[in-house]
């Protein structure tokens, strides 16, 4: 844990790990993106991974784990609200409560995607 460069820090908030592949993960608990990180230390992404053999080609993803990070916390903020609700004593609309389980299986596929890679 480091104070992060992106952001007048107080306290360390920048979380840095070195992976036995040689790749770096860099997550900033106040919310920088990893983008405004490494600009704000003169480097780019691609810095904080090793350097792949030139005959193989570059692994494609289908989508940026940033994106896919923003809509994992959206359907756990939805069941969120609807927990919060049930608690306060109050009945959920069919409509609310269809969104809630359907959140509630996003984040379940979500997990067992993860799991599998």
């Amino acid at each position: 844990m480091t104070r992060c460069p992106a952001h007048q820090d107080r306290h360390p908030s920048l979380a840095i790990r070195a992976l036995e592949d040689e790749r770096i993960l860099l997550h900033c608990f106040a919310g920088c993106s990893v983008n405004s990180v490494m600009s704000a230390l003169g480097l780019r992404v691609s810095d904080l991974f090793p350097p792949r053999p030139s005959d193989h080609p570059p692994e494609r993803r289908p989508w940026p784990a940033e994106d896919v990070l923003c809509a994992k916390a959206f359907e756990a903020l939805i069941a969120a609200a609807a927990i919060e609700n049930v608690a306060r004593g109050e009945a959920l609309s069919t409509e609310d409560r269809d969104r809630a389980l359907l959140a509630a299986e996003r984040l379940h596929d979500a997990a067992v995607l993860g799991a599998t890679l």
